[in-house]
């Protein structure tokens, strides 16, 4: 077992990207994350990117099978999963093919030469053997019997088949990797002692791949040195790597705690976003109540019962399941009950792109439901500040009395990255208009002054009965109302009441330049691109560049217009074919470029620069 390396020739790197390729039962994501965790634990910022196909067991060898996982460590500030790899790793001819494309000329490419074979360099639709053939004479190749090694290093385990051996041929290439970038491997041992404590024989047998990949790094000469990525330089307090969809389910936790209210999450399973129901029946000594519905329908309508019954309601979805949604959203918004609706959104239209990243739902989010039925749309921007805007959502919902859809994507979701742990007592307060007593004065919509928000009146508590429904109400009484003016005011006031929001949510604060020749704008995702491109800019230079991310859509902040007229051009980037700009031109008279892509990719640095080049010459 390996308990510390020690390499004085390591070479010192600010960063480096990795990417683990191979079929999908090749356990790449498992690879990926144990290198992610063991490098946050090292002190180094992380940022990651899991890609991997829709099928659940795509044909072994396929170019369409590829799973893979991108990590970026360094020493400095990490904003995204990187663009061009430092090294990647493919354990089969698929994954070699799929993903050469990202690996920077002269840099290293570990492949599991076993898997070359004539049938697999068929699957991947090559004529010939890339590795013999010389189109890869521009990298340093690695080749390694990944395979044959493994099954030498477990040829004397009793109790695993064949099967659980050629599984552990990922451990190999961790193992590879860890010396390679000077990492230690103890992280992962832990790891598989926690994991497989009641199969022994897998612990030893991880283990042993894991240190024989090791080894065989340090001593085979077609690797001359390893690499260090020393600790980067943070805030301080304590840290823990966490993906999107779990730190938005805690997010949800810390506001059912702050506020008092029980949490109530009624779902349907649908990727990208069930891992975050997943996360909360974990936590079931919270209080949490995790309802699996039948359907999507079934999902909402159970979170708007819980809202009815004072809970902090919530419903997670992806957007084919915000389409079925929808009818109940508005119910939601026309009873004014506080309602977080998550929309994991993912490559459309239709089934799409499953595990694909895209922010294609924005125009579903604010109007796809019948009649005049506004809702505050916020959207996070990192796997980290999910936790902070699933909070947020809450405090919205709780406060002003109304639907919140909270918007995340694949990308952020499934990625990673360093997150400062932070404390129930160091977050806002959450508020609530629950009422304990009625009186003559007592009437279901009367409203807070300020927000419009109206009256939370339980079900059972004497003298605040009252009925509910999709019918339009009496905007005193809540009794059904059918009066022509009644419906005019009420519609006004349910618009009014979101508007009303903006005095409750942060000015836009542009980062780099406040005012200049160029701002790019973004909202949502896409904020880890953007700000390390207008980054790389500024430092070459261009310090009349400006970066206004949008975290707050509907409503915009109050400053929004203010904070355009300070630029002479503005760029929309957006993942999509532009919604987000179609809405500023709906509400500012200003002209507006736009920057989309619509891969399934995140936007790549180099891509945004050009474009940022062509607009500032």
């Amino acid at each position: 077992m390996i308990t510390e390396k020690i390499n004085p020739q390591a070479e010192a790197l600010d960063a480096v990207v990795i990417r683990f390729v191979g079929d999908s039962g090749d356990g790449m994501q498992l690879t990926g994350t144990q290198f992610s965790d063991t490098s946050a634990m090292f002190g180094n910022d992380v940022a990651t990117f899991p890609n991997y196909p829709s099928e659940i067991r795509a044909p072994q060898g396929s170019l369409y099978g590829v799973s893979g996982f991108q990590v970026h460590i360094g020493s400095v500030e990490i904003s995204t999963p990187g663009d061009s790899v430092d090294l990647l790793v493919a354990m089969n001819p698929a994954g070699l093919k799929t993903n050469l494309y990202a690996v920077k000329p002269g840099q290293t490419i570990i492949v599991d030469v076993d898997s070359f074979t004539k049938k697999n360099l068929e699957k991947a639709q090559y004529t010939t053997n890339p590795l013999h053939d010389g189109s890869l004479e521009n990298y340093r190749i690695i080749e390694v019997g990944m395979s044959s090694l493994t099954k030498e290093a477990l040829k004397d385990i009793e109790g695993l088949d064949n099967k659980s051996i050629t599984r552990s041929k990922n451990m190999f290439a961790l193992g590879m990797v860890y010396w390679l970038y000077d990492r230690s491997p103890e992280h992962t041992i832990d790891f598989f002692n926690k994991k497989f404590k009641n199969k022994p024989e897998l612990i030893e047998a991880n283990t042993r791949v894991l240190n024989a990949g090791y080894f065989y790094a340090e001593t085979i000469e077609l690797i001359p040195n390893s690499y260090s990525i020393s600790p980067a330089k943070m805030a301080g307090g304590t840290y823990r790597i966490i993906m999107g969809n779990t730190a938005t389910a805690w997010g949800f936790l810390a506001a059912a705690e702050k506020s008092g209210r029980e949490l109530f999450l009624g779902s349907y399973p649908i990727t990208p976003a069930t891992d975050i129901l997943h996360e909360l029946v974990k936590h079931k000594h919270f209080g949490v109540k995790a309802f699996q519905a039948e359907d999507e329908i079934a999902g909402i309508s159970s979170a708007i019962g819980a809202s009815f019954a004072g809970d902090l309601a919530i419903t997670t979805t992806s957007g084919p399941g915000l389409a079925l949604k929808g009818e109940a959203l508005g119910l939601a918004m026309m009873i004014e009950l506080p309602l977080v609706v998550v929309n994991v959104q993912r490559g459309g239209p239709s089934t799409g792109l499953p595990t694909k990243t895209e922010q294609s739902d924005l125009m579903q989010a604010m109007y796809g439901r019948n009649g005049e039925s506004p809702v505050i749309v916020i959207a996070a921007s990192t796997p980290a500040n999910c936790f902070n805007y699933a909070y947020q959502a809450s405090k919205l919902a709780l406060e002003h009395m109304t639907p919140v859809v909270l918007l995340t994507d694949g990308y952020i979701a499934n990625g990673s990255a360093p997150w400062k742990i932070t404390t129930v007592d160091e977050l806002p307060e959450i508020k609530n208009h629950i009422v304990k007593e009625g009186g003559e004065d007592w009437h279901p919509y009367n409203r807070d002054e300020n927000t419009l928000a109206r009256n939370w009146a339980l079900p059972g508590t004497p003298g605040l009965e009252h009925r509910v429904g999709g019918l339009e109400k009496d905007r005193i009484t809540g009794d059904v109302s059918h009066v022509p003016e009644n419906h005019e005011i009420m519609t006004f006031t349910r618009a009014e009441k979101v508007k009303r929001v903006q005095n409750y949510i942060p000015e836009l604060a542009p980062k780099f330049a406040e005012e200049g020749d160029l701002l790019i704008v973004g909202w949502g995702g896409t904020y880890g691109s953007l700000y390390s491109a207008v980054k790389q800019m500024n430092r070459e230079g261009h310090k009349n560049i400006g970066l206004a991310h949008f975290n707050y859509i509907n409503p915009l902040p109050k400053n929004t217009e203010e904070v355009f007229k300070r630029f002479k051009k503005i760029l929309v980037c957006e993942l999509n074919n532009g919604q987000f700009v179609n809405i500023l031109r709906m509400n500012f008279n200003i002209e507006f470029l736009q920057y989309n892509k619509i891969q399934g990719l995140p936007f790549a640095n180099s891509e945004l620069i050009e474009k940022f080049k062509q607009l500032v010459k």
